[in-house]
């Protein structure tokens, strides 16, 4: 579920101070947006499936994206499409990853969910190298084998059952880096609300074709808030963490996404009751060190103009 750099679109304010405001401004908005969505889910899993509420998000999405659009300059024709056999092969990975995200909150502790999600920078190194013609450096290298150990440290195979919902939420880190990819060549043509409204547009018919036509008088009196929520955060989170990267390199904007784990961690201990297991806290450490490590790698080496990609998720 994860958005990239555009600084090369828009210039980047001259003041120090106010970019460190504003990254952390917009990386707050996104942090809070992962946590309504992973609570929105939770709560929604008691009487809906889990495309039954992903319709719901897309559905919510597509509305408020075109609300957004025809208040900023350009108006709709910023949900222009100019590639739309990538957008679909983007939008397809992105839906499989979502529906699998989704399944493991759904079951696994809320911190354990989001430690196994932060493999996706690790999978995108690698997947970079054949699909972005990129180098695969000692320091991405690096990051792989921390990030193998942190799981192994999160999962401790041999003495957890290692379970379909964990499965999941690796995958859907994979499929995360995969429409990472897409997303890096989608924005050298398309502009970040053409690739939201088509990620929903897509998604809709995909998730109600997999939902039951009473879904909606499923939904009990005290579950829409967290309808709104989910519609909402799926908007907020790829905005906030899209400008947070016009605003301020890799090396300021991710520091800020570490704190989810935590974050997360302390959401689920005070409103389900989850442990605040030692091993997570310490396998997420081991996958953030390699992140880190290439990310300070990354910022040494010398600045090449990208061939024509640029931005993410």
């Amino acid at each position: 579920m994860n958005a990239n750099d555009h600084s090369r679109e828009t210039p980047r304010p001259a003041h120090n101070g106010r970019r460190t405001f504003l990254v952390a401004a917009w990386m707050t908005g996104t942090l809070l947006s992962f946590c309504v969505s992973a609570i929105s889910v939770r709560a929604l899993s008691r009487t809906l499936g889990i495309f039954e509420f992903l319709s719901l998000r897309s559905l919510i999405g597509v509305g408020l994206v075109v609300a957004i659009a025809m208040y900023l300059p350009g108006g709709l024709r910023r949900l222009t499409i100019r590639r739309p056999r990538l957008q679909l092969v983007r939008n397809s990975i992105h839906w499989v990853g979502q529906a699998a995200w989704a399944y493991g909150v759904t079951l696994l502790p809320l911190a354990m969910v989001f430690s196994l999600e932060f493999t996706a920078p690790i999978w995108l190194a690698v997947l970079a190298v054949p699909f972005l013609g990129e180098r695969l450096t000692t320091a991405r290298i690096g990051a792989v084998v921390l990030g193998i150990a942190g799981i192994l440290i999160v999962l401790r195979p041999g003495f957890v059952p290692l379970g379909l919902p964990s499965i999941a939420v690796l995958f859907s880190a994979f499929a995360f880096a995969i429409t990472a990819i897409c997303t890096k060549r989608l924005t050298a043509t398309e502009g970040t609300f053409a690739i939201l409204f088509w990620m929903n547009v897509i998604q809709l018919p995909l998730n109600l074709a997999l939902s039951s036509p009473d879904m909606i008088f499923r939904i009990e009196p005290g579950q829409w808030l967290a309808v709104i929520g989910i519609g909402v955060s799926g908007v907020s989170s790829h905005l906030c963490l899209i400008q947070a990267y016009r605003h301020g390199d890799a090396t300021a904007v991710v520091p800020f996404d570490f704190l989810r784990v935590p974050l997360i961690a302390l959401v689920g201990w005070q409103f389900y009751g989850e442990a605040l297991d030692v091993y997570v806290f310490l396998g997420a450490i081991v996958v953030i060190a390699g992140i880190t490590w290439m990310l300070i790698s990354e910022t040494r080496r010398p600045y090449r103009p990208p061939g024509g990609t640029s931005g993410s998720p």
